[in-house]
């Protein structure tokens, strides 16, 4: 299927480095002249990433083709069971982003729950066009999480997000979620730089001085590379 670019979509760029740099780079934030603040609370970032039986996203993100996406669903919170939240289709298309967004009231868990019984709760709560993302992406792969801190410039064109603490737990081959046993991931954490498409210049600038380097990154991808042993 070929994705059109909305005129809505934003341009990202990922940075990734080991921990210990984890607080230059918020001395950098403190001290750009851009003057980033803090707009809402740090939290947790829960998702459910799902696939196709023969992991269509992973391959077309691991390729790296220019049109790829992602069905995942997703919840804030302490809580690693699923509560309340929104299934989310992240789309790409070459640098640019966006998503569909469709939300979940009740959550999709109770205590003991199946697979099955979560697909259903999720299913019976989406409208039509939802219904189909998660009909043709029916494999629950993995479940991560990370901790979220925000960043805005003070004009509002540059969002910052840095994610910490990663953790990611495998779900394939499994009747019930998958809580325990997590995979051994690498120690590191994750910058994302969004903006609109027509401050690509500006931010070319912004990112003078940040010391790390920018680097293709999929949380999917190395959580699945994760629990594959790959």
């Amino acid at each position: 299927m070929t994705l059109r670019t909305p005129e809505s979509a934003r341009h990202e760029i990922k940075f990734v480095a080991y921990h210990i740099h984890y607080h230059h780079i918020l001395h950098w934030l403190h001290l750009h002249p851009a003057g980033f603040i803090v707009p809402y609370p740090e939290r947790w970032v829960n998702n459910i990433y799902f696939d196709t039986a023969d992991y269509t996203a992973y391959t077309d993100n691991l390729l790296g083709a220019s049109a790829r996406t992602k069905v995942r669903y997703r919840w804030y919170g302490k809580s690693q069971t699923p509560a309340a939240g929104t299934l989310e289709i992240k789309q790409k298309r070459n640098y640019f982003g966006w998503k569909l967004h469709f939300e979940i009231n009740d959550a999709p868990y109770t205590p003991g729950a199946n697979w099955k019984g979560i697909y259903q709760l999720l299913s019976r709560q989406l409208p039509p066009k939802g219904k189909n993302w998660l009909d043709t992406n029916p494999l629950p792969v993995l479940i991560n999480r990370y901790f979220r801190k925000y960043f805005v410039s003070a004009d509002g064109k540059f969002r910052v997000t840095l994610d910490n603490y990663q953790t990611v737990w495998d779900q394939r081959f499994k009747m019930y979620p998958n809580f325990s046993h997590r995979a051994i991931l690498p120690n590191t954490f994750v910058v994302e730089l969004k903006f609109d498409r027509t401050d690509g210049a500006l931010a070319s600038q912004l990112i003078q001085g940040i010391p790390i380097r920018v680097s293709r990154h999929s949380k999917y991808i190395n959580g699945v590379r994760a629990i594959s042993g790959n």
